[in-house]
């Protein structure tokens, strides 16, 4: 379907492409996002049963949980550079080749270790895979429909875990348990984290099946093929667009400063706000949410299975408020979307804070009676609308498209890595802090909520609609 639009930045301009390309295209790089959502949500269903079957206590569970994010960090700061010199395609294979046999090994697994080492190999895929869908989704994108683009991987990212919440349901409910045999004498987990090999397979059958980087052909001097892939997007400006790839191609290489090196701390100082964004995005507690949300509604009052749909039901709403975001994001605009987010996050995590605070202690755990149960489901489910429509698919537009041609492959894995740095932070120091009090876990993110404000208000600036050639 051809779609005509004007290209916001050059006035009087009209700019032709072929939306259901373009969205295919996206859409097959977006699929890492995907396995990162899916593997994220697919141990939590077998956390209990890995744990009684290997004997871990709980440091070694969390570890084991948590492992898998430190290999992202290290495949995110890696991608970066291997995308430049084999292209984003091959880092796309890789990736899938990687999580495959990471879903098979731990589905085998025979004893805690080998499991952290598996989770670590697919840690590696995913960290990789974050990096190349988003600078891919950018480089093929016309500028007017980018942000919607490039939002399809925070949805990605939402599915994944929805249909992983979904497949443990179904394996433990047919097993009559997570740790219960299953097909072929394997207990049900065991299929859990098999399964993730589908998802994984099908991502690299697809990527086959796309075309190289436009941006990454001209650096290599195949500049025929990169005319080909723009036009199976543009309708119009094909040569103008190759015309402009290769003028900043050219400038770059002629370059004297390499890399990411700059004067803020060894960094540009551009380097610094996608780093800044990207631990904004995980140190407000998203993933805290929702690995807690199923005992916070039980504090509630609600029955395990009730929890459970109440989980699912978040991760739905996660879906939904992200829907909105690609379809406002290219009109609002990304910096409107991200300082609307932290303010929303401020009252609902603030609320939550002040809940926890206030609740009565029983046994030593907080008891939300009455109108307080009410106010922290209330809040909890804002803080997750607030962060779909804002912080989640918005940074991963922004890591895509902020960066100039010359650094934005390097830069964006190094922000992609600090997200998972952050994540993995996060997601182990909670335990601690809510042992000391759950108002102080929410009172902490609270705070950051707030810095995330003024952070945008002071160094985001706005790329909607802007060529990526034009980013300084």
């Amino acid at each position: 379907m051809a779609t005509t639009d004007s290209a916001a930045g050059t006035p009087g301009q009209q700019e032709q492409y072929d939306t259901g390309r373009a969205v295919l295209l996206a859409t097959v790089a977006a699929l890492g996002g995907f396995l990162f959502g899916f593997d994220t949500a697919v141990i939590n269903g077998a956390v209990t049963a890995i744990r009684d079957e290997f004997g871990m206590g709980a440091g070694l569970t969390g570890f084991a949980v948590s492992s898998a994010l430190l290999g992202c960090a290290a495949g995110a700061w890696a991608a970066g550079r291997l995308a430049d010199r084999q292209g984003r395609i091959k880092v796309m294979l890789l990736s899938a080749l990687l999580f495959t046999v990471s879903a098979i090994g731990s589905g085998l697994a025979v004893g805690p270790w080998d499991l952290i080492a598996w989770r670590l190999v697919g840690g590696l895929g995913i960290g990789a895979a974050s990096v190349i869908a988003p600078a891919y989704i950018a480089e093929i994108s016309p500028a007017s429909i980018r942000g919607r683009l490039g939002s399809l991987q925070q949805l990605a990212i939402v599915l994944g875990i929805f249909v992983a919440l979904l497949t443990d349901y179904f394996l433990a409910t047919a097993a009559g348990g997570a740790a219960e045999d299953l097909w072929l004498g394997f207990e049900a987990w065991r299929w859990m984290f098999a399964s993730a090999a589908v998802p994984a397979v099908a991502y690299g059958v697809l990527a086959l099946q796309i075309p190289e980087s436009p941006r990454y052909l001209v650096s290599r001097g195949e500049d025929a093929d990169a005319r080909s892939v723009l036009g199976q997007i543009l309708r119009t400006g094909i040569d103008e667009r190759l015309r402009e790839i290769k003028r900043t191609v050219s400038t770059e290489a002629r370059s004297s400063i390499k890399d990411l090196r700059g004067p803020v701390l060894g960094f540009l100082p551009i380097v610094w706000v996608g780093i800044a964004l990207s631990l904004f995005q995980q140190f407000v507690g998203i993933n805290v949410i929702f690995y807690y949300s199923s005992t916070l509604w039980r504090s509630v009052g609600f029955s395990e299975d009730d929890a459970l749909l109440q989980t699912v039901i978040t991760s739905v709403t996660n879906i939904v408020v992200t829907l909105v975001a690609i379809s406002i994001i290219d009109k609002v605009g990304r910096r409107v979307l991200l300082l609307v987010g932290s303010a929303g996050m401020v009252v609902s995590l603030g609320l939550l804070a002040v809940t926890f605070a206030t609740a009565r202690v029983v046994d030593g755990e907080p008891v939300l009676d009455g109108t307080a149960g009410v106010v922290a489901l209330v809040a909890a489910n804002l803080f997750v609308v607030f962060f779909g429509a804002s912080w989640g698919p918005v940074v991963w537009v922004l890591l895509g498209e902020m960066f100039n041609n010359r650094i934005r492959a390097s830069a964006l894995g190094l922000a992609a890595a600090a997200q998972w740095v952050g994540n993995f932070l996060i997601s182990t120091t909670f335990p601690a802090l809510a042992a000391v009090g759950l108002s102080l876990a929410y009172g902490l993110y609270t705070a950051f909520a707030l810095l995330s404000f003024f952070f945008v208000l002071r160094f985001v600036r706005e790329t909607k609609g802007k060529e990526l050639e034009d980013m300084e």
